[in-house]
């Protein structure tokens, strides 16, 4: 039996998982990590390379224990977008931040100032705003620990850093790369002038390759810490929503997806071609060639649920242990026989997209009542299923006015689409049919068809895709429910807007804020 591997560094966990040739899981290790702050920096959000290197490590081990490393053919890699890795000359990592660091506030502000129209010049051009762009974070560590920006050499992705840890190739590919705003979307590659523009160095870009391209051989050194062969091929991957959409079978001009992970993004196929109109939707290079994706990203719609089971859902955690299933199966359960609309619990958590001037209100659950049998952990945990549904489906109806396409069905994956109740709400929701696959993990089988795009076991992602996704359910819209939906959509956009007015007069403090924005201090 031959495999390919997968390596998906989320922004809640890493996960390693093993498909067999025809794209079926057969095995699968993680480990939950955390992303901390650094001591006095104000929404910053480090990657500690060390630490997390050591927890692949040990999801890769738990694997090869299992098997014949020699029959693992190839793997990839996917990460979560925007964050980045720093390296000196020697290829020792100096510097690293996950994906929504948001430290370099003054940054963006002074590029704003002191460079009039930059960053909708770069926007038209990369498709990013300076929100979770690399350039203000470089900015920010040439002001602030110039010693290490001196020693900076080269920059790549998360996902990148993987494969580079595993064959010591330096590259980058145009999925990833593209969300770090110095980068073409027409030409899939990177601008290094755009960092020369605005004082920084431009000469720390490696090699821009397609996924699929083969970059080398697992190195003898990390085959001794972690057991994979030597003979075992190291390709290029891609970020974890293009590469997701792969593994949905997202390939075609005009497909939509929902991916349900820790943040959950929508996200439409449209040309490369295609200018963006303006800064309100972001703009990424899709994995397949000639192809882009306007996108929209729902806030820490996973984490909140992770938050919410760990604080408050202690029985039910141990009730699944007992009858050996996951404990949002049983959440899921209860939360069924919760009405539409989860007794009029207005959760306020991520807003709905706004790319150039990003940020959300404080964390709340509102319209709460003191009535046990009206509000309790069923209601309040079925609110916050329909909440991500509801913003995103505001995100799409965005996206479907900025790029003029429509579409009556959405493919929706990630751990969110393992329920059932969440399916039907999203239909529900969005009057669309909502089509499930049957390997849930769409963004490792995406890394996996990369792995093998370079093994020559698939022509390319297209193809790939075509062969081996498989649907397992389809969930028709209730349209009474959506009705009910509507209206609460209505409701809660009126409310949202409300809330955010309290943390424009510092009443409140924010979920998140993109770097450069600032309290409004205005009156209501």
């Amino acid at each position: 039996m031959k495999y390919l591997m997968a390596i998906d560094a989320g922004t809640g966990s890493i996960r390693v998982v093993l498909f067999d040739l025809a794209g079926k899981q057969v095995a699968f290790s993680s480990r939950e990590w955390t992303h901390l702050s650094e001591e006095g920096i104000s929404s910053s959000m480090r990657f500690d390379c060390d630490a997390n290197w050591k927890l692949t490590i040990s999801c890769i081990k738990d694997i090869t224990s299992k098997i014949d490393p020699k029959d693992i053919i190839s793997l990839s890699s996917t990460s979560m977008r925007e964050g980045i890795v720093l390296y000196d000359k020697d290829g020792k990592e100096l510097w690293a931040v996950a994906n929504v660091d948001a430290r370099a506030g003054e940054e963006v502000k002074y590029l704003k100032e002191h460079f009039n129209g930059i960053e909708e010049q770069f926007y038209k051009i990369s498709g990013q705003t300076f929100a979770l762009g690399a350039l203000p974070r470089l900015l920010w560590l040439k002001n602030h620990k110039k010693d290490i920006y001196d020693k900076v050499a080269k920059i790549t992705m998360i996902n990148d850093w993987i494969l580079y840890k595993l064959s010591g190739v330096f590259s980058s590919e145009p999925s990833n790369a593209g969300t770090s705003g110095i980068f073409s979307l027409k030409k899939r590659d990177w601008v290094s002038s755009m960092a020369k523009e605005t004082g920084l160095k431009n000469d720390i870009f490696p090699p821009c390759f397609e996924p699929g391209t083969v970059l080398g051989k697992v190195s003898k050194l990390v085959s001794k810490e972690c057991g994979l062969s030597t003979f075992t091929k190291v390709v290029v991957g891609g970020g974890d929503v293009q590469l997701g959409s792969a593994g949905l079978g997202v390939v075609e001009m005009g497909d939509v997806a929902v991916l349900g992970g820790s943040f959950w993004q929508q996200i439409v196929n449209i040309r490369d071609a295609l200018p963006p109109k303006d800064m309100s939707i972001r703009v990424n290079p899709h994995v397949i060639k000639g192809l882009s994706q306007a996108e929209g990203i729902t806030f820490f719609s996973g984490l909140i649920m992770r938050w919410f089971r760990d604080a408050f859902c202690d029985k039910e955690k141990e009730e699944a242990i007992k009858r050996g299933i996951d404990a949002y199966a049983v959440l899921e359960e209860k939360a069924k026989s919760v009405p539409v609309g989860s007794n009029g619990i207005i959760p306020i958590f991520s807003d709905v997209m706004n790319y150039s001037k990003w940020y959300h209100a404080s964390p709340s659950f509102l319209n709460l009542s003191i009535d046990p049998s009206v509000c309790n952990k069923a209601s309040m945990f079925r609110s916050l299923e329909e909440n991500a549904a509801i913003v995103s489906s505001l995100n799409l109806e965005k996206i479907k006015e900025f790029t003029g396409v429509d579409f009556k069905r959405i493919i929706f994956a990630g751990g969110a689409g393992k329920g059932e109740l969440w399916s039907q709400i999203l239909s529900d929701v969005t009057g669309c049919e909502v089509v499930v696959p049957k390997v849930k993990e769409a963004t490792a089988l995406g890394a996996a068809m990369a792995a093998g795009v370079g093994a020559g076991v698939y022509k390319d992602l297209k193809t790939a895709a075509k062969e081996i996704v498989v649907w397992e359910k389809t969930f028709k819209p209730n349209l009474e429910n959506k009705k009910i939906y509507d209206d609460i959509k209505q409701n809660w956009q009126k409310i949202y807007k409300k809330e955010l007015k309290l943390v424009d007069e510092g009443l409140t403090k924010s979920m998140w804020k993109a770097p450069g924005i600032e309290n409004k201090k205005t009156t209501i």
